[in-house]
């Protein structure tokens, strides 16, 4: 059995960051990510789409830099690999070609991420309704960019993949965005902090301007969403604009509403968390280097709270720096000063945190959909069946599993667990500290038997 030093798992900002700062001094590293090739979510495919920087932009093209740094041979990189067991003795089990292997290390960072929140509404699992990050995900990994799809919800990714698509010549048909004036009074207050961060509340503006100058129109303050197909095989969009029903006609509904921290594998090895009341979401408890209350694992990016692409890969690097600094790879004064110039770096980068989290807050229609909206997609469970089963008595996440079956399906309630949360607060009396963050056991990720029965050691 290899015994690495790190066993990093998750090949994006973070990730990347922590293998590079580790190997080149000295420590020897194991990289697992599950997609084809480095990069993650942001800088997923960055390789082969350097040359259409044009397209994706400035910010995806630097990714080249952190791409480049991990080709050292001291880190041992493995793609197409699903991590389905973390154990607190940092033992990795994890499969590959159909093999399953087990890998220790005396440190682990998890840099795995974040996902998509969940964005119910009745309609939102018909054919041709995808979020938008999935539509990224093609125009990077594929070259496919939409044509004439209408963008629904709110955050910066909205906007982006929009100035992205227009870029391509693909511009969208229409934006229809959840954000309201009450969220931007209401972001105000946060503003001063945010202009520390001017770089991307700039960026912020140009987007927003290429979209205008685009001719793309733009809905704001909408509500009532509804999707339907009719007889055309067309999705038809219904929503409210100023007090007036309106619909659009499309082929694709590309949906966001911001994204929350991927928390499988930390909840599943006992790593203890905590209620992000700005992100509405669970994330891990972990100190000012990514330390959790586990000894030897640390987590890194926005899998510990959402803060972007920038902070993530600093992120890394801190976390890389404490380990180099406990194993005497560096000297007290390395140690400290590199540390220093990351934390003023990553100060003025999350100013803009708090402003944006308030500015893109989630609407109550998103947090309480309507009875008839399907909660849990792989189960067809609605929220007029979770309030029953809350109605008869149920107050736990894996009581309503056991009883209704929601979240039992392929995803693991990855796509559920935030609707089903909110639905449990607004209809029982409890608090967010007494609803704990779900169990997650292994195989943390769907594997055959035959992968679970062929173990080998690394």
């Amino acid at each position: 059995m290899t015994n690495y030093d790190i066993i990093i798992i998750g090949a994006g900002p973070a990730g990347m960051s922590a293998a590079s700062v580790a190997a080149y001094a000295g420590l020897d590293v194991l990289l697992l990510d599950e997609q084809p090739d480095v990069g993650g979510k942001v800088y997923r495919n960055v390789k082969q789409n350097d040359s259409k920087q044009n397209w994706f932009g400035s910010d995806y093209s630097s990714g080249m830099h952190l791409v480049n740094a991990i080709n050292c041979n001291r880190i041992t990189k493995y793609f197409r690999a699903t991590v389905w067991r973390v154990e607190k003795n940092k033992r990795v089990i994890w499969s590959h070609n159909g093999e399953s292997k087990i890998s220790t290390a005396s440190n682990i960072v998890l840099a795995t991420g974040a996902q998509e929140r969940p964005f119910p509404f009745p309609g939102w699992t018909l054919p041709g309704v995808m979020t938008v990050g999935s539509a990224q995900i093609l125009m990077k990994s594929s070259g496919i960019f939409p044509k004439e799809a209408v963008l629904v919800g709110s955050g910066p990714l909205l906007y982006l993949v929009a100035t992205q698509m227009i870029d391509a010549n693909c511009p969208p048909k229409a934006l229809i965005e959840t954000q309201t004036l009450r969220m931007m009074m209401n972001s105000l207050i946060h503003l001063p902090l945010a202009l520390l961060n001017m770089k991307s509340l700039i960026k912020g503006f140009m987007f927003i301007h290429k979209i205008k100058s685009a001719g793309v129109p733009r809905y704001k303050s909408v509500s009532s969403l509804e999707a339907r197909l009719n007889n055309k095989g067309l999705i038809e969009f219904l929503f409210s604009h100023k007090g007036i029903k309106k619909s659009l006609k499309t082929k694709l509904l590309l949906i966001h509403q911001g994204v929350i921290p991927s928390t499988e594998i930390s909840r599943s090895v006992g790593i203890d968390h905590s209620w992000n009341t700005s992100q509405l979401s669970f994330q891990p408890i972990i100190d000012k280097w990514g330390k959790t209350n586990i000894d030897g694992i640390y987590i890194a990016g926005d899998c510990a709270g959402i803060n972007g692409s920038a902070s993530a890969s600093l992120y890394g690097k801190l976390a890389a720096i404490k380990i180099l600094y406990n194993t005497e790879k560096i000297n007290f004064y390395v140690y400290k000063m590199q540390s220093l110039s990351i934390r003023i770096n990553l100060f003025f980068i999350n100013s803009i945190r708090l402003f944006l989290d308030t500015l893109y807050a989630v609407p109550e229609e998103v947090l309480f959909p309507s009875d008839d909206t399907t909660v849990c997609r792989c189960e067809e469970i609605t929220v007029g069946q979770i309030k029953l089963g809350l109605n008869e008595g149920i107050r736990g996440v894996r009581q309503l599993k056991t009883s209704i079956r929601s979240g039992m399906g392929l995803c693991q309630g990855r796509m559920c667990d935030a609707i089903v949360r909110n639905i449990m607060l607004h209809n029982t009396s409890q608090e967010h500290t007494t609803i704990l963050a779900p169990k997650t056991r292994s195989p943390i990720k769907p594997i055959t038997l035959g992968e679970m029965s062929k173990i080998k050691k690394d």
